[in-house]
């Protein structure tokens, strides 16, 4: 007689085993229709799990993190059974649920199409109609890798061959015809998915995610509680392809990359105005907080990074080059020990903390080419790097300093949307626990002295101390992980830094790591996803463009242009023989803020007329009240 707990703290009581589904039904006839999923003892079952004993019982809808996924996992085994029923001899692989959505990989010789894709979304919605039940299984090892030979699935013989043998071997089938490997849960029927899912594109993925395997072919689709759910998602989707960095770079001359270097930016004239831009602010900023600015080399030693730690515990992540006379060196790819060589140079004392030295450093990392995005993953990227050395009394304090600096200059980016990430120790780390658990202390008094939104990421910390991460929300309420904090015990000690403390005895300061763009790279990227390249004023890469209506005011035009560089602001003088229209036409498209246009009256009048991005009004101003004007709005970046 099983007592079934709810989430309220209210109990049920049931004289024989139950399932799901009868607890709901017991609950309430709506919760029933309504159910999908539940967690029995927190963790989560098929509704119609058997339920024997005392436990704790909650049930989960589509309104529900929990349902939503469900509804995906089933979404993706009804999408590899309309694959199979269509495509015969088509072997099925791995089909997770992934963030928005889901995949499958596929092995197939014929490439999928667009039109296959239609087919398949097509035939989907044939078996949801059908309403085929779902039943799970437990088989037998043996049973199970013989099964699937059998019937030509030697992927999925392989992945059950690689299964731990204490682990029970689940089998799902949808109707009597359609079964896959699977840990569930699952929903009971293929009519509790709904129609509100979509097929979205096909790439290549490798087996196993190793290059010297076999390519399979992965569909990826999305499946939403609602109609409305998809629709608002896919309009998303259309917004976040219109925002595209690596398009909208091209469209404005930024950057572009090679084959040649992968992972790596070759910047164009504009894109590296961009990027000095962003420099200068905050160089400007961090001088203002009292960081010292160094430079340190980008090739050093191994016998450094193994004293580091880094050797050990991020060496496959690192370039490496063998010098004539065997020594080994590697490209750094990150400025902490750098550093640290700059802060033992001369002695000293707890006065001198906290010491705050700041780079501007390129750093090198290997990323697996499938990994590679635009500016968002790159393997050479420069850092806004800083490191503060204080002692312990001075953490929290430095920590919130360093917080409401990177939430101001956020802000001055047009990023005030921001949510903290706690991160605590990782399985692979260097240090005593004893040394973890004091940062681990540290930071997270600082993360709740800042009264912010946080949340606790599990083992996600770096290797030598706890993090936090600032993750902003773009204006189409995409998030970016983009500053982090370090609080670090380990790597000075490591390295040999020491101050002398107000008693006369050496001490070993604590490190924190902390960058507020992250990657310069990376952010110049977001930023131009947030601003669909329409960047601010003060930022915007070319900020006007003069353009006289004809060769008779050209050299007005020249003069209008010089003197805007001489209040601070870029600019140039289109004097291409293209007519009017096709110049703004031209102009708007590579996202330049402010148009010009000089005629007759504008040289009569000592003026110019003004032509927005993204608006067809235009206005008159005489030229030196518009260079008051948009010089102020420029000195923005100062602060």
């Amino acid at each position: 007689m099983p007592t079934i707990t709810l989430p309220d703290g209210n109990s049920l009581d049931f004289p024989n085993k139950v399932t799901g589904i009868e607890v709901a039904e017991k609950i309430s006839k709506s919760l029933a229709k309504q159910a999908l999923i539940m967690s029995v003892d927190e963790e989560l079952k098929d509704l119609y799990f058997s339920i024997n004993n005392d436990c704790s019982v909650k049930i989960f809808t589509a309104k529900d993190p929990e349902g939503l996924e469900v509804i995906r996992h089933d979404t993706a085994h009804i999408m590899a059974m309309a694959v199979q029923e269509l495509y015969p001899g088509t072997q099925v692989t791995i089909g997770p649920v992934i963030e928005n959505g889901f995949f499958y990989d596929f092995a197939r010789k014929e490439p999928f199409t667009e039109d296959d894709l239609k087919k398949i979304e097509k035939r989907m919605s044939e078996i949801i109609d059908k309403d085929v039940k779902t039943r799970r299984e437990v088989w037998e090892r043996d049973k199970a890798i013989k099964h699937f030979k059998k019937i030509g699935e030697k992927y999925k013989a392989e992945i059950i061959e690689s299964i731990p043998k204490n682990e029970e071997l689940s089998i799902y089938h949808h109707g009597d015809t359609w079964h896959d490997l699977c840990r569930g849960p699952h929903l009971t029927s293929s009519s509790k998915i709904g129609k509100a899912f979509k097929l979205t594109k096909v790439s290549g993925a490798y087996w196993r995610g190793d290059s010297n395997n076999e390519m399979l072919q992965r569909i990826y689709g999305t499946s939403w509680a609602s109609q409305k759910d998809l629709d608002e998602y896919l309009k998303r989707i259309e917004e976040a392809e219109k925002r595209d960095h690596r398009k909208l770079g091209k469209e404005m001359d930024l950057f572009h990359f090679r084959e040649e270097s992968p992972g790596s930016v070759f910047w164009h004239e504009k894109g590296w105005s961009l990027f000095q831009k962003l420099i200068n602010y905050m160089r400007a900023r961090q001088n203002a907080a009292g960081y010292r600015e160094v430079n340190t080399p980008e090739v050093l030693d191994r016998l450094l990074w193994e004293k580091s730690g880094h050797w050990e515990k991020y060496g496959e992540n690192m370039y490496t080059s063998e010098t004539p006379d065997e020594k080994v060196f590697a490209i750094k790819p990150m400025n902490c020990p750098g550093h640290i060589q700059v802060f033992n140079q001369g002695l000293k004392s707890y006065r001198d903390l906290p010491l705050r030295i700041t780079e501007f450093g390129k750093v090198h990392r290997y990323e697996p080419s499938g990994a590679l995005h635009g500016l968002l993953r790159v393997r050479a990227f420069t850092q806004d790097d800083a490191h503060i050395f204080c002692t312990e009394d001075q953490i929290t304090s430095e920590c919130l300093i360093v917080t409401n600096l990177i939430l101001d200059i956020y802000k001055d980016l047009g990023f005030e949307n921001v949510v903290l990430k706690y991160a605590d120790r990782p399985e692979v780390r260097v240090g005593d626990d004893k040394v973890w658990d004091k940062a681990e202390a540290s930071l997270l008094k600082a993360v709740k002295a800042s009264k912010l939104e946080y949340s606790i990421n599990k083992g996600e910390g770096a290797f030598y101390g706890p993090k936090i991460e600032f993750v902003l929300r773009d204006a189409i309420g995409r998030d970016w992980q983009c500053g982090t904090l370090q609080v670090d015990f380990n790597l000075p000690g490591r390295l040999d830094a020491s101050y002398i403390d107000k008693d006369g005895t050496k001490k070993v300061p604590v490190m924190l790591h902390r960058a507020l763009f992250g990657s310069l790279e990376r952010f110049i990227g977001i930023l131009i996803e947030n601003y669909a390249g329409k960047f601010p004023f003060w930022i915007s890469p070319l900020q006007t463009v003069v353009i006289p209506i004809s060769e008779d005011f050209e050299n007005y035009a020249v003069k209008v242009s010089e003197k805007i560089k001489s209040a601070g602001m870029s600019s140039l003088v289109d004097l291409k023989n293209h007519n009017l229209n096709y110049k703004i036409r031209e102009h708007s498209l590579a996202k330049v803020p402010v148009l010009l246009i000089c005629g007759k009256k504008e040289v009569d009048s000592n003026s110019v007329t003004i032509r927005r991005l993204d608006s067809n009004k235009q206005e008159n101003m005489e030229l030196n009240t518009f260079l008051k004007k948009y010089s102020a709005l420029n000195k923005v970046s100062s602060n």
